[in-house]
């Protein structure tokens, strides 16, 4: 026979085995990651005329604060949150790399694209350098796209232009994958920026 005593201390031991096994279940994380355009069919056909040309892309350099698998959102211009369970499914830079690509290849007629460190017997006959100041924004406000770049032309040596962009996108709803689609929009205006510029500077100079 049990105690009274013994009861309410099975009790006690029960309720203490049952809160810990509730606090052991975490939330599972979520990842996730920029794309590159959706549909650039008609930009293509605008562009298939101009002179082939051979970019290279990079170095591109990013901000320590976003050098982290957490996703990064902005509470005020001094305090940043880190989320507990949204990330990255591969390091920031990279994936805004490899994005960046792909969309100014839907952007540009280009025979080939080549990331720094640049490998291969041809050089480049533009090279895009730049600077990420800012890629954050709020959860259910805007996302921010802060960068300075330049474009150089390989050939002779030369730094062309340098140009800082400022961008802005609203989030189209309040979570993470709002913000990343937002962002993801903010990476497809840089690129076409970016594309235009390389287009206007290639007829001032145009190539055999």
């Amino acid at each position: 026979m049990f105690s009274k005593g013994s009861a309410v201390k099975t009790t006690a031991i029960a309720l203490f085995l049952l809160g810990f096994t509730a606090c052991a279940t975490t939330e599972p994380s979520r990842f996730y990651l920029l794309n590159s355009l959706a549909d650039t069919t008609q930009e293509v056909r605008a562009f298939s005329g101009d002179a082939r040309m051979t970019i290279g892309i990079g170095p591109v350099r990013f901000p320590a604060y976003l050098d982290r698998q957490q996703i990064v959102t902005r509470i005020s211009d001094n305090e940043l949150h880190l989320a507990g369970f949204d990330e990255w499914a591969e390091p920031l830079k990279e994936n805004f790399v490899r994005v960046l690509v792909e969309n100014l290849e839907s952007l540009l007629p280009s025979d080939c694209f080549t990331v720094f460190p640049f490998r291969g017997v041809e050089t480049p006959d533009w090279q895009v350098e730049m600077t990420v100041i800012r890629l954050d924004g709020s959860l259910g406000g805007q996302a921010v796209l802060l960068a300075r770049w330049s474009i150089f032309d390989r050939e002779d040596q030369a730094l062309l232009l340098t140009k800082k962009s400022s961008l802005e996108e609203p989030t189209p709803g309040p979570g993470y994958e709002a913000l990343v689609t937002a962002q993801s929009r903010l990476l497809k205006s840089l690129s076409r920026e970016i594309a235009g510029t390389i287009l206007g500077l290639s007829h001032q100079k145009p190539r055999p």
